[in-house]
């Protein structure tokens, strides 16, 4: 069982993690002309947070993860939601095979710090966008490695807004913005710290 599947049954009474996915969701919609007509990947999307707030925005929607806690979870979400145009599916793009499907849009939230190869991936989004679709990162500001306070180590502490759109340029996107569109505050070491999370936005050339 992965430290994820343990967190998630309580993954969602933490109100700032809440409260950081509708924020974001906001700042997708301010980023991006968001229709019904268009389909999305979310890729680590954990108890479905972010995909709820912006269910009504989208069409069909395929959330995937790593963790089938988080996906048992979500599964029992959409079920009492009575929610028809969200799939959750379990899936590693670390080293399954990419979807046949293509979409006009992914995202992820707080997710691409956790992944090893992290340039790499982004190829593999731009891989599973449709013409012209849109890549939607939301994560951390490079950070000095206080974040993870729960012994987690196996991350990136964060990222160079510029060093990541070289990346994203390099993997074939371009129109690549950048907004700060949450702050979470920790305590680290008896005091409260901020940690910004950006929204970048890329299109797929």
């Amino acid at each position: 069982m992965t430290n994820f599947d343990e967190r998630a049954k309580d993954w969602d009474s933490d109100p700032a993690k809440v409260e950081r996915a509708r924020s974001v969701a906001e700042a997708i919609r301010k980023a991006v002309p968001l229709s019904v007509a268009m389909t999305a990947l979310e890729y680590g999307c954990g108890t479905g947070l972010l995909s709820f707030a912006l269910q009504s925005d989208l069409g069909q929607i395929t959330l995937a993860d790593t963790s089938q806690g988080m996906l048992d979870v979500l599964t029992e979400k959409i079920a009492a939601a009575g929610v028809a145009n969200m799939h959750p599916v379990r899936l590693d793009l670390s080293g399954d095979d990419l979807p046949a499907e293509h979409y006009h849009l992914t995202y992820s939230l707080m997710v691409l710090h956790h992944i090893h190869d992290a340039r790499g991936m982004i190829s593999k989004f731009r891989a599973l966008l449709k013409p012209d679709g849109y890549l939607l990162v939301a994560d951390l500001d490079k950070e000095d490695g206080s974040f993870h306070t729960d012994g987690t180590t196996d991350v990136h502490k964060g990222f160079d807004r510029d060093e990541l759109q070289n990346w994203v340029e390099a993997a074939g996107f371009g129109d690549v913005t950048f907004s700060t569109a949450y702050e979470i505050k920790k305590k680290v070491n008896g005091s409260e710290k901020s940690f910004p999370v950006f929204l970048m936005t890329a299109r797929k050339k």
